[in-house]
């Protein structure tokens, strides 16, 4: 009998420097107003020197697991959802497994753009309801601030650096992820894209001049077909039964039309945007915070079985909870 996967932990990081609207009009020819009218960005948070995506990873992934009470050594899986991987390899994955002390576990990044996140949690839970794993550590996490080209006052307002993550387990509950939808369009690839630096075209001084290791995005196409896209997804199938909630995986578009919007669980637009990809886990911390989850398809109870098991199998005894 297939089991359901369960989050029960969560956490995120979001790095200390700050970045306004302000400060980007000292950077690129943008105003407060203007990035405000389009974006709903107030600020966003950039990384500074000595901080990576491995790094950040770390940071969220400690807090998920503490908050799932559980150790490093019994992860048996880390997966990392990210567009910029310290190096092409190893992959960040390895690297967070290593720093981590998670020895049993298998690792592997995920490279999805803006749905890496959302990905990476589809293959947990594929693989977590098959029995091939018990858990899962999946992380979000983004160092794109190293990417952006502030002479483009289109995109370099839009990304931010950041990560969360989320600790899933098998439960024999009622709650669970009850589905991850996920849809591509790979003719509409140059939207959104960073050029150079891959195997079709490597690295050279011409790409460095040129600025081809920028990310480049036609933003208005790029909302047509991201509103196209989840509109009919964040529906459930018929034969799901009732909504309770959706993570919406980049973040907050105060653009879309409102038939979009009202069907999404929005992270603060106006506070900073944490990255394309790192922007799916914080919304769910940020709505446990507020008491407004709801069950967002895990709640207590699942995790509470989960611990319930996990410690009879252990021999351990009940923990009280700090």
């Amino acid at each position: 009998m297939a089991k359901n996967a369960v989050i029960t932990g969560w956490g995120f990081y979001a790095p200390s420097r700050v970045v306004t609207n302000f400060d980007m009009e000292k950077m690129v020819d943008t105003t407060d107003e203007w990035i405000t009218t389009r974006t709903g960005i107030k600020e966003r948070r950039f990384a500074s020197e000595g901080e990576t995506t491995s790094s950040m990873s770390l940071r969220a992934a400690r807090a998920a697991l503490e908050r799932a009470r559980m150790r490093p050594q019994d992860v048996q899986l880390v997966i990392v959802g990210t567009c910029s991987p310290d190096y092409i390899f190893p992959a960040t994955a390895c690297m967070v497994q290593n720093e981590l002390g998670a020895t049993r576990a298998g690792a592997f990044d995920i490279e999805a753009a803006c749905t890496s996140f959302v990905t990476a949690l589809g293959i947990a839970r594929g693989m977590i309801s098959s029995g091939t794993v018990q858990n899962a550590l999946v992380i979000g996490a983004e160092t794109l601030s190293r990417f952006l080209n502030f002479k483009d006052r289109t995109t370099c307002v839009l990304f931010g650096d950041g990560a969360g993550a989320v600790v899933v387990e098998a439960s024999n509950a009622s709650v669970g992820i009850e589905s991850v939808v996920l849809h591509s369009d790979g003719s509409k690839g140059e939207l959104l894209m960073v050029r150079a630096g891959g195997a079709k075209v490597p690295a050279t001084q011409q790409t460095l001049e040129q600025g081809q290791h920028f990310i480049t995005m036609e933003g208005g196409a790029v909302m047509k077909l991201a509103v196209k896209s989840m509109a009919a997804p964040g529906k459930p199938p018929d034969h799901r039964g009732r909504r309770e909630a959706t993570a919406l995986p980049d973040g907050a578009r105060v653009r879309e039309p409102p038939a979009v919007r009202e069907h999404l669980c929005r992270n603060d637009p106006d506070r900073h945007r944490r990255g394309r990809v790192a922007g799916a886990p914080p919304p769910w911390r940020q709505g446990t915070a507020r008491g407004v989850r709801r069950r967002l398809h895990l709640g207590r109870v699942g995790a509470r079985v989960v611990r319930a098991a996990r410690r009879r199998a252990s021999g351990l005894a009940a923990r009280p909870r700090a």
